[in-house]
């Protein structure tokens, strides 16, 4: 039940988000977790229509990350899973989830400062055109939002959209479940804060802080420190009202996903485990280095 809400290319996303949302299936991560290189490539290029050099540089410098996420970072993913299993072994808890949750966040910010420089560099070559094209790009995911969340409905829709969200993530997870459980994570999800109009507001204003750190390029050295800054620390900056709303929903979703592990039945705790085991394996295959090639007459 790891949070796998996956962000924007400039924004809270990482090849952690990637690998835990995007390739969902275990036995796609090990297909798709070598071409991931053309998977950043295809959404930067969505995001900014790089030119030939551009795109050229990218590969470059995001093969030098991808390597080193592969064989430094996947073995402390496997680590953080299989920690993330065993506690689930032993029944998981509310500082179970919150563990989780912070789990997740630091290995994002290790991911964000590693890359940061790398981010910095490209971003210069950025021009105004590319950067228009970037709010045309967020103005319709915006939207997409708003539409998605039902930010625009009742109260009472907002909260079945989150009941409905939060049946979706746990069938994902545990398979089938019966009208019983379905019905009572319905209504400990009616209980959880609505917080997704506060943090729409918040995705928009990390989207103004973005534009104004672009039009502040001059040094070079100066905008890499200040995008490594803003990329590490994106809490800053967030309105107090949503800072105090999103601590309360990230402690109730905890309770949530404590209660709901409660209610489960032995076969769908086994296809957690199961699933996480999966992505252990997964990590732990992948990280492992290519053997040493003979030299030829040897």
């Amino acid at each position: 039940m790891i949070g796998n809400r996956m962000k924007s290319g400039i924004g809270r996303a990482g090849v952690l988000a990637l690998v835990l949302a995007t390739l969902a299936g275990c036995s796609m991560m090990r297909i798709g977790y070598p071409q991931l290189d053309t998977i950043a490539w295809w959404t930067a290029d969505e995001y900014f229509d790089l030119d030939v050099e551009q795109r050229q540089e990218f590969r470059r410098r995001f093969e030098r990350i991808h390597e080193w996420h592969r064989y430094e970072q996947l073995p402390d993913y496997a680590r953080f899973l299989a920690e993330t299993k065993a506690r689930l072994e032993r029944g998981f808890t509310r500082e179970d989830a919150l563990w989780v949750t912070e789990g997740v966040r630091a290995r994002y910010r290790t991911l964000a400062a590693y890359a940061a420089d790398d981010a910095a560099a490209l971003l210069m070559s950025i021009t105004p055109e590319q950067l228009a094209k970037l709010q045309e790009r967020w103005e319709r995911l915006n939207r997409r939002f708003v539409r998605e969340f039902r930010l625009q409905a009742s109260v009472e829709e907002q909260r079945r959209e989150t009941g409905r969200r939060a049946l979706s993530r746990i069938r994902d997870w545990v398979g089938h479940l019966d009208d019983a459980q379905e019905q009572q994570i319905l209504a400990w999800a009616a209980e959880l804060p609505l917080v997704h109009g506060l943090r729409h507001q918040d995705r928009m204003r990390r989207q103004r802080e973005f534009l104004l750190l672009m039009s502040q390029r001059g040094d070079a050295a100066r905008f890499a420190q200040r995008l490594r800054h803003w990329l590490v620390n994106w809490e800053e900056g967030r309105d107090p009202k949503y800072d105090r709303l999103f601590d309360e929903w990230t402690q109730r979703q905890a309770d949530l996903y404590a209660a709901v592990y409660r209610i489960l039945l032995p076969h769908q705790r086994t296809a957690v485990a199961e699933r996480l085991q999966g992505y252990i394996n997964d990590f732990t295959y992948l990280a492992r280095r290519p053997a040493a090639q003979p030299v030829a007459g040897h």
